[in-house]
């Protein structure tokens, strides 16, 4: 299987939790990405640093490697071989998956490390 092209998103992102009744404000909304997830237990919102919200926990300074879609859903093994060379690089993910393709956090104080990770690796990282 050939590498895909990720490209660094150049804003910060946070990871929020809030509980699972909690309304979804309108700033996450109109952000032009974001990332929502809802179980019976949490709300998670993953948006841009510079919306606040008033979340019981959060995790900031979070980068994003968007993996170049759109992948197909027969493709298999993006995640865990992308997974794999950050995990042995020593390089903690959080990630999150669309429609079309995938994205990975990384916090922004290993971002570097990721990156030269990947491409040691043979990714093209843009």
């Amino acid at each position: 299987m050939s590498k895909q092209t990720l490209q660094l998103l150049s804003q910060t992102f946070t990871i929020h939790s809030l509980d699972c009744d909690a309304d979804i404000p309108r700033e996450v909304v109109n952000a032009n990405i974001f990332f929502i997830a809802k179980t019976e237990d949490e709300l998670s919102i993953v948006c841009p640093s510079n919306i606040k919200l008033d979340s019981f926990a959060a995790e900031s300074d979070w980068r994003v490697l968007e993996v170049i879609g759109p992948l197909g859903f027969s493709l298999t093994g993006i995640m865990a071989n992308i997974s794999g060379v950050l995990a042995k690089a020593q390089v903690s993910i959080f990630s999150v998956s669309t429609y079309d393709t995938d994205y990975i956090l990384v916090k922004q104080q290993q971002i570097d490390t990721a990156i030269k990770a990947l491409k040691k690796d043979g990714y093209l990282v843009l």
